[in-house]
């Protein structure tokens, strides 16, 4: 009998493949990528065409060991690697470890781990496509290039363990922009006046809010203007000039794409970037289903394009027909808008069983995976339903010369509002009273309420928001977005609090740098450019090659000049009030990998550390000491008093100031609320105002 090798990346993939496959087919993984360029030196030969010299990644020997073995006893070899560049650039890299004869060695790829793709990938086997492998390889070099030429300058002239990067370094651009937009923005000053109205033959009262003059919109921009308003209108006669209805409609959602799931699952999840993508690849490789063995619940997770294969597409408009009811289903095939740099032939990210609901596989499934999978499914199944209708009424109502409106809307039609709505998007409502008006309303005017207010400078990025931003501008691909965001956090450039993003003092430091040294780097629009290059690459239009011809010798001019021209800029510690009791300085604030601690400025004389116990600026209720964040050995995070094991005083939630009115016992922050941290009282208010909410017993 025939002995077939399938070489997947990931192991556990081995176990959801290897059941769709007969006997004679042994599956195996190689780990991710076998060879690199070297962490030595640059790796790329620039005396001899920038060939670059790839060698076997430390470890991976006897993995490729292995596989030899496996080769060996194989008449055929499956390199089914991820369908991405990547993934083809790792084949690639496997059969040159490997020595594959290419009489006897295919390429296969699947968009999602099932039965019928994995058998309909061997029968569509293929060479290795060396277009999106050099594709890939460029990339990789002038990732290459920008973080082995930028970041021993960066070294030299700020901190060691600093780096730059081709992408990394541009979204460090748009955040400190956005920093400096926020630092110069100058409130304006305007106001917003509403008029409580009666309504004859009405119980309840009408709010309608100022407009304008019969001509124009008007913004009020100071007290003085809407205390003379009021004065005209105060005795006008209010009427009801205009009453419109009409319908709108709001369409169904596409499919995820790589973006726009990392943005709903922050939004709507709170879940980081890295953490979705993590989720996301477990989903996607095999999850163990209670009587069904390993199976891989989603298609592949790297992807810009929102298509939808015949099939699904087929299965979901019956699936939706049979659960909801033929009016729910759209029409036809629905036609999403394909951006110009779709990424291969690839889907949505969709289920790979429309029937198989997040209730049905919630038993196998950790709590994280089933909310991530459950978007997906509610997102997918949306997409191929009708939309939303609404009934809408506006209503224009004179006093005097000036003009105020009223608009209310009703859902008439749910449509694949049944199923999904948007993270943030609350249930609209329609005003009641509106149904009764028209131009023969009387009105009387029983109150104005006037409110000041101020312009707000432009939101801090989140994770979400900047990925977004990444996408518009054309930077990145749908596998960069998680790791170029982990690394500017990790090399503390960005700080991130409460989903916000914030320039670190040394995030600025090296962005300016960037900036006055290297700013087509940092240039939105070269990087953009290079992104489309790339793509160029991949379509077999343009030479790898070239597109390093031509920008190295520009980068290396920018190091020369940089590395005279530039002055070092000196990062200084946080000095803490802990005083070293080995030698008696204080203490400073250093980062290591897991982390901040302290250590002693006089290393290498004194070489004291201990943990950095970062207090939250509330006092322990049981000893009066401070409360520090703490973790635990798993990596948790909770509350604790720094005088522990002393006081046992622990909280999962962060503790404030604030005593419960109630009992006395402290209170801990949930949300936007307050909650008391005695369970038997159950007293919670709000953060915001102290006014409570809810009494429990």
């Amino acid at each position: 009998m025939a002995r077939y090798l399938v070489i997947v990346e990931s192991p556990a993939k081995v176990k959801t493949i290897k059941k769709f496959l007969g006997s004679n087919y042994v599956v195996t993984a190689s780990n991710g990528h076998v060879r690199d360029l070297p962490k030595s030196q640059l790796g790329i030969d620039v005396e001899h065409d920038y060939e670059p010299k790839y060698i076997t990644i430390r470890g991976k020997g006897e993995i490729l060991a292995n596989l030899r073995k496996e080769v060996k006893k194989a008449d055929k070899v499956y390199l089914a690697t991820d369908p991405d560049r990547e993934g083809e650039a790792i084949s690639w890299h496997l059969s040159k470890s490997l020595k594959l004869d290419d009489k006897k060695t295919y390429r296969i790829s699947f968009n999602e781990i099932t039965k019928n793709a994995v058998k309909a990938s061997l029968k569509n086997a293929r060479e290795i496509d060396m277009d999106l492998v050099d594709a890939q390889q460029t990339r990789r070099i002038l990732d290459r290039v920008v973080g082995y030429r930028i970041s021993p300058l960066l070294w030299a002239k700020v901190k060691r363990g600093l780096s730059a990067g081709r992408v990394q370094s541009v979204a460090l651009r748009i955040i400190a922009d956005r920093e400096e937009e926020i630092n110069m923005f100058i409130p304006e000053e305007y106001w917003t006046l509403d008029a409580c109205l009666k309504v004859k033959g009405e119980r309840k009262p009408l709010t309608a809010r100022f407009y304008g003059t019969e001509d124009k919109k008007m913004t009020i921009r100071s007290k003085e203007e809407m205390d003379g308003i009021i004065k005209e209108i105060d005795s006008a006669q209010f009427a009801v000039e205009e009453v419109k209805k009409g319908e709108r409609t709001k369409k169904a959602p596409v499919p995820f794409t790589t973006s726009t799931l990392q943005q709903e699952a922050s939004k709507g999840l709170n879940f980081a970037t890295a953490k979705t993508m993590r989720i996301a690849q477990q989903l996607y490789e095999g999850i163990d289903l209670k009587g069904n063995g390993t199976v891989g619940l989603i298609t592949y997770l790297r992807t810009d394009s929102t298509r939808v294969s015949e099939e699904a597409d087929r299965n979901v408009r019956e699936y939706i027909k049979e659960q909801y009811g033929p009016q729910f289903a759209a029409d036809g095939r629905s036609k999403e808008a394909e951006g110009k740099k779709i990424q291969d032939a690839h889907e949505a990210i969709r289920p790979t069983d429309v029937t198989r609901t997040p209730a049905a596989v919630k038993d196998s499934l950790t709590r994280d995976q089933y909310r991530l999978y459950q978007l997906i499914w509610k997102r997918f199944v949306a997409s191929r339903m009708q939309p939303a209708r609404y009934e809408t009424t506006s209503v224009k109502i004179s006093a005097g010369k000036y003009r105020f409106t009223v608009s209310a809307s009703r859902i008439s039609f749910e449509g694949f509002r049944t199923v999904y709505v948007e993270a943030g998007e609350g249930k609209e409502e329609g005003n009641v009273l509106l149904g009764g008006l028209d131009e023969s309303s009387v009105l009387t005017k029983e109150s104005f309420d006037s409110k000041q207010h101020f312009t707000q400078p432009p939101a801090h990025y989140t994770e979400a928001a900047l990925v977004k931003t990444l996408e518009e501008l054309g930077i990145g691909r749908p596998s960069t977005y998680a790791p170029t965001i982990s690394t500017i956090i990790n090399r503390r450039y960005v700080a991130k609090e409460n989903k916000n993003l914030y320039l670190t003092e040394i995030g600025e430091v090296v962005n300016n740098m960037m900036k006055k040294s290297f700013p087509t780097i940092v240039d939105v629009n070269f990087t953009a450019n290079m992104e489309s290059l790339l793509d160029g690459v991949a379509e077999g239009k343009v030479k790898w090659k070239t597109i390093i011809e031509n920008f190295y010798p520009d980068i290396e001019d920018a190091v020369e000049r940089a590395e005279k021209e530039l002055e070092s800029v000196k990062i200084e510690d946080e000095v803490t009030d802990v005083v070293c009791e080995q030698c008696g300085r204080n203490m400073v604030v250093k980062y290591g990998p897991h982390g901040k601690f302290l250590a002693c400025p006089g290393f290498p004389e004194c070489r004291n550390t201990k943990p950095y116990l970062e207090k939250i600026g509330v006092k322990c209720p049981e000893c009066g000491k401070d409360i520090v964040l703490r973790k635990t050995k798993k990596g948790r995070k909770y509350y604790g008093c720094e005088d522990n094991p002393e006081c046992g005083f622990m909280s999962w939630q962060k503790p404030s100031e604030k005593k419960c009115p109630r009992c006395g016992s402290y209170m801990v922050e949930k949300g936007n609320k307050l909650c008391c941290g005695n369970e038997q009282c159950g007293y919670v208010e709000s953060k915001s105002d102290g006014d409570k909410l809810k009494t429990e017993k």
